[in-house]
């Protein structure tokens, strides 16, 4: 059931953003990119490819976000169709970017030192920047748990419930157990994929 879970639907969403994670400040900051676009009510496929048309546009890291004029993000959004929230969005991606210049210096790992590895602490964070709330701190989490070991494992509500409808464990820990930790990320993102699709 696991392989056939992530062979159908283990891509992760940074994967699908052509996001390759590492524990650095660009790629960090374009999960934090792709969370932000993700966290409001529009398809995720829609959401993944503004995140690669923001990154094509070389809107990589939150110095450039924060230099970059507020009409360039929204075109690239539009590009995207990523529509409805294109200005609203262009404007929480800017004032996210001052918010990480000026509390973290551009750099999430300063984040995550401040929650000292709580993943509640850093989930509080993360809904201080503009446009995240509950749900999108999960995005992040399930996503960056593969690069953040102190956050493994971690499932939020949406993948464990999918988990029990699937007669799969239903705790964080019993859905560790299936794959090795590098899977965990796959895994999270399976499920939530699994679970709309139904």
């Amino acid at each position: 059931m696991t392989a056939e879970l992530l062979r159908e639907h283990g891509r992760t969403y940074a994967q699908e953003a052509g996001i390759t994670l590492r524990d650095k400040p660009s790629p960090l900051y374009q999960l934090l990119v792709l969370t932000v676009l993700c966290s409001t009510r529009i398809k995720a496929d829609i959401a993944t490819d503004a995140a690669r048309e923001l990154f094509r546009a070389r809107l990589r890291t939150p110095r450039t976000v924060a230099a970059t004029d507020w009409q360039t993000i929204v075109d690239a959004l539009g590009r995207a169709h990523y529509v409805r929230y294109d200005e609203s969005t262009a404007t929480a991606l800017l004032k996210g970017a001052e918010l990480l210049l000026d509390r973290w210096r551009g750099d999430l790992r300063r984040m995550r030192d401040e929650a000292d590895g709580e993943p509640q602490r850093l989930r509080e964070l993360l809904q201080e920047v503009p446009r995240i709330g509950p749900v999108g701190a999960d995005i992040f989490c399930r996503e960056v748990q593969g690069i953040w070991p102190e956050l493994r494992p971690f499932f939020d509500e949406r993948a464990r419930a999918t988990a029990a409808s699937l007669g799969l464990p239903a705790t964080s820990k019993g859905l560790a157990g299936l794959v090795p930790a590098g899977d965990l990320p796959r895994l999270a993102a399976a499920l939530v994929r699994s679970g709309l699709e139904h």
